[in-house]
């Protein structure tokens, strides 16, 4: 009897002080995980959503950099971090869906972690060098139909959105592509402007002033919509090859089991953050799409998450795509 007592004694210890912290939540600053180098578009926004949270927060936000294997490296620190909120980590399409298919993790990405809120996008786009002939998405597909040598498309990271996005690309219009591996965007963007490849898909927010100086062609964006900094682009749907669309998410997760209301906490400054006039601004200028507020929310990014795995998994697996290629 005395030992259940106790046992229900230091239960009860527990969960009030897990109480506890979760109504002094947050006394310190909070630390957000990045997977990727600083400079491209998910530093960018981490930087901006880290600094528009500080202040509903009442706490400082850290952003640190833990960059390798296409983020999963950074998403594991986040698995394995305590649960109380302290620890966050931001990721999107490459680091959530694409990765998980190909590396052997130890954590499940949609189990092991607890969803805050679908932050923005943007898309990706087919771009082609200035030598070859078509002029627009329609020419760009009858010619590579035509074709009668395969055509050299530059792909960044195994397991990428633009690798998906390419191989989706090519499935749906009948055709073969000859894939040149590339370790990052800058030599893929290299190379196409110098011409030795003829295609690659690329993130649409980082390539957009080398279309708008004529260095290199942009064909469509992969995606549902037109993207708003270049509306005069069509979507590979508008082109003639609809369901091939592949917008560049990201989202924030924190630790299975943090309290809901430590969530809920989370939740609510990520919603203030982006609805701040000056951070909206930035991430328009930077090429983001910041996604509805009544999308910002756990269930909507478990849900989003689960349905873009769902769909590219298989795609994945029936590709052979493996982590060594």
């Amino acid at each position: 009897m005395r030992t259940t007592t106790l046992a229900m004694a230091l239960i009860a210890i527990l969960f009030g002080a897990a109480g506890a912290a979760a109504d002094d939540y947050p006394s310190h600053p909070i630390t957000m995980m990045v997977g990727f180098p600083p400079g491209g578009p998910t530093d960018a926004l981490a930087r901006l959503l880290a600094k528009g949270m500080e202040a509903p927060l009442g706490q400082t936000v850290v952003v640190e950099t833990v960059s390798g294997a296409s983020g999963t490296i950074s998403t594991g620190r986040v698995v394995h971090a305590a649960p109380d909120g302290y620890t966050i980590g931001i990721g999107n399409w490459t680091s959530h869906v694409g990765s998980p298919a190909i590396y052997k993790l130890d954590y499940d990405v949609q189990k092991d972690l607890q969803p805050i809120s679908l932050l923005a996008y943007s898309p990706l786009w087919i771009l082609g060098k200035n030598a070859i002939p078509p002029k627009t998405a329609t020419e760009l597909i009858a010619w590579l139909k035509a074709k009668k040598t395969q055509t050299t498309f530059g792909t960044v990271g195994t397991g990428s959105a633009a690798q998906l996005a390419a191989v989706s690309f090519a499935t749906a219009i009948g055709v073969r592509f000859d894939y040149v591996p590339y370790r990052g965007a800058g030599p893929a963007i290299q190379d196409l402007l110098g011409g030795q490849i003829d295609l690659s898909c690329l993130e649409a927010s980082a390539t957009l002033p080398y279309v708008q100086a004529g260095k290199f062609k942009a064909f469509a964006v992969v995606s549902d919509k037109r993207w708003p900094k270049s509306p005069d682009t069509p979507t590979l749907a508008e082109a003639g090859t609809p369901g091939v669309s592949l917008p560049f998410w990201h989202g924030l997760w924190a630790p299975k089991g943090t309290p809901k209301e430590i969530i809920d906490r989370l939740d609510a400054a990520v919603k203030t953050a982006l609805a701040d006039p000056a951070v909206k601004n930035r991430l328009t200028q930077l090429g983001q799409v910041i996604f509805p507020a009544d999308q910002q929310s756990p269930a909507a990014l478990a849900a989003y998450e689960k349905g873009e795995i769902a769909k590219w998994w298989p795609i994945i697996k029936e590709a052979g795509i493996k982590a060594s290629d």
